[in-house]
């Protein structure tokens, strides 16, 4: 919510490079949390295929 026009206003980025930088900005921190997670197992890891299988179908719109 405040990366992306902080991009924006402030570096004079076009939009789609200021959430392409947040989306850049926001995966390592992303990516270091679900270690924690899964190490903590919190992370239902089939649910997580599951949905993760499902989302990458639905958003290919091969249904």
């Amino acid at each position: 919510m405040i990366l992306v026009p902080a991009f924006t206003f402030i570096l004079k980025l076009d939009e789609k490079e200021a959430r392409a930088t947040s989306v850049f900005c926001i995966l390592p921190m992303v990516c270091v949390s679900s270690i924690f997670y899964f190490n903590s197992s919190y992370i239902d890891l089939k649910m997580g295929i599951l949905c993760a299988v499902g989302g990458t179908i639905r958003r290919s719109n091969w249904l």
